[in-house]
């Protein structure tokens, strides 16, 4: 079954540029993606759809992350546009709208690196379903450097280990200097249990006229597990503690 939130998530900024010359089919289509995609330009037909990713990229800097692309229609056909398209930008990920009768134009496509293909008459549960795998693909691509920094604690809490920061429902959760100190140190190694007397010395490391002991760790870990309930922390009897994480 298709996780409608996770669809909204991966589509949330993700653009698209539609192409295609039939009228009903081109309305119909368009009233799709206007509920999954916050950007949609569509195009007539070939030449107008060129001129608009053109345009596009002059006004943003950027193409548009996905192309959706009828095959045959007038001035300029899918296939020329799409070669037209992997001139300016070899990676453009493209989608092509392709009826059973079009099997002739399959090969050419396929030889450009087409691999993934709607089907018309539009099928409502495939249609979301190839939509859904692309745009979890762009979305990764997109936020590789982001989500590679981030540890999941929970459904809603991550540890950015680039910026430090520990972000519950996104909101960066206010950490006090030993809050941030312990959870840095027991995330530097995730699962991993660290005894007692190692978090003790370098939580007050800095602290050369006080004499901490387990007392004032636990006092630590308390208030930390009232303010961030859903963050994990597990107490090895008589030995230490350790911050368990999520595996999506």
């Amino acid at each position: 079954m298709l996780d409608y939130a996770l669809l909204e998530k991966y589509s949330k900024d993700i653009s698209i540029l539609f192409v295609e010359d039939d009228l009903s089919i081109r309305t119909e289509i368009k009233e799709l993606l206007e509920e999954i995609f916050s950007i949609v330009y569509v195009a007539v037909d070939g030449k107008d759809g060129l001129e608009k990713y053109l345009d596009f990229y002059k006004k943003n800097s950027v193409y548009f992350d996905l192309v959706l692309s009828d095959i045959q229609m007038p001035n300029m056909d899918g296939i020329e546009l799409i070669k037209a398209i992997y001139k300016e930008n070899s990676n453009q990920k493209v989608l092509v709208l392709s009826a059973h009768n079009e099997s002739a134009y399959l090969m050419q496509l396929i030889n450009l690196g087409i691999r993934q293909f709607i089907l018309k008459p539009l099928d409502y549960n495939n249609f979301l379903d190839v939509i859904f795998k692309i745009n979890k693909d762009i979305y990764f691509e997109k936020n590789e450097e982001k989500i590679s920094a981030l540890i999941k604690l929970s459904d809603t809490l991550f540890w950015n280990k680039k910026t430090q920061e520990l972000i519950d429902n996104n909101q960066a959760v206010k950490l006090t200097k030993k809050e941030l100190i312990l959870i840095s140190l027991l995330l530097k190694y995730p699962e991993k249990t660290n005894n007692n007397e190692e978090i003790i010395s370098l939580m007050w490391a800095d602290d050369f006229d006080k004499n901490p002991d387990i007392t004032n760790l636990k006092n630590i870990i308390s208030r930390l597990r009232k303010k961030v309930p859903s963050l994990n922390i597990e107490n090895i009897y008589s030995f230490g503690y350790k911050i368990h994480t999520t595996l999506d």
